[in-house]
This record gives C-alpha cells, sequence and structure tokens, in this order.
C-alpha cells in the first residue's frame, strides 16, 4: 500500500468485494466544519481503511484516522495542540430493518442516491464527534491548573447555637 490522497466517496460495496485498502491523507482544507470548530488550522488527517465482507457477509469500512488540532484551553485561555484519534467500523444500510439487524460492531452509514459513501465528510464528522466537549492543558501544563479558585468567602463557623427542639424535649418530660 502506498500512502494517496484518500477519494472524496467510495462505493463501499464494489471497494469491499475487491478488498480495497488505503492509507492516506485527508487534507486539511478538505475538512471546513473542523477548521471553524479549532482555534486554528487543523493538520492534515491521516487515514488507514480497509473495506471488506466479514464472515456474515456485512459489508464493512474499517479504519482509523488520526488529526492535530489546535484548541483554545478553558482553563487558562491560551492556545495548544491536541491529537485527536478515532476508529471507526462502518457496514452501509438501506432501510430500518438492515439497521436493526446489524451488530453492535458496526455503526450504520447512509449511501447517497447512486450508492456511495463520502469519506471525506464521514471521517470529519467522527473527527468532530471525537473532540474534546471542554479543551484544556494537562495540569501540569497550565498555567491555571495548579491555581486553587476560591469564589466567595468562607464564614468562621458560629458558636454552639441552641437546640431549637429542646422545647420539644421539656414537653415530653411533663
Amino acid at each position: 500500500m502506498q500512502t494517496v490522497k484518500i477519494p472524496v466517496s467510495i462505493d463501499p460495496i464494489r471497494a469491499s468485494a475487491s478488498q480495497l485498502s488505503y492509507e492516506g491523507v485527508v487534507p486539511h482544507k478538505q475538512l471546513k466544519r473542523l477548521n471553524e470548530l479549532s482555534a486554528g488550522d487543523c493538520s492534515d488527517v491521516t487515514v488507514s481503511l480497509e473495506c471488506g465482507v466479514d464472515i456474515q457477509g456485512i459489508v464493512y469500512l474499517k479504519g482509523k484516522a488520526v488529526t492535530e488540532l489546535t484548541l483554545n484551553c478553558q482553563r487558562c485561555m491560551t492556545l495548544f495542540t491536541t491529537e485527536v484519534t478515532v476508529d471507526f467500523n462502518f457496514s452501509p444500510c438501506g432501510n430500518e430493518a438492515e439497521i436493526d439487524e446489524l451488530p453492535d460492531a458496526y455503526d450504520p452509514i447512509e449511501c447517497n442516491e447512486i450508492g456511495e459513501v463520502r469519506l471525506h465528510q464521514l471521517i470529519e464528522d467522527e473527527l468532530i464527534v471525537a473532540m474534546p466537549l471542554i479543551p484544556m492543558h494537562a495540569n501540569e501544563s497550565c498555567r491555571q491548573g495548579s491555581q486553587d479558585i476560591v469564589v466567595g468567602e468562607i464564614e468562621p463557623a458560629q458558636q454552639e447555637r441552641p437546640n431549637p427542639f429542646a422545647v420539644l424535649e421539656k414537653l415530653k418530660s411533663k
């Protein structure tokens, strides 16, 4: 296998019948939504993709995608770079019945009207889902991570107050 540009779309049934495998990159300029969500441009996405048919006769697209994103730390508000890795295992489905019968090991994907799957969009969707919800440095490398944050003042404990149920104790003894 040689490193190539990953095709924009693929026919999963034909690719699986031929047992195609791809190792390549998706240029970061193709991933507009991912670039909008990061604080800077993401790096090119390294993708490995394997197409095949399993023992049960299920067509699958299995692979891995890796990229580096520049994000804004929500604790110290500085930029940092993090690696986002996604493993995926998809199977094309045509209707609800096929989706219901699909084993849990596979995620269903929908083909377009000519029977193809848009790989770039699929990979971009998976990377967006894998992004951290609240991006932060590790505590050791964050400027604000080791500082204790105190909001407001804590009042000192008051002297012992009389028990409000002491009156009930007197009534009980009568």
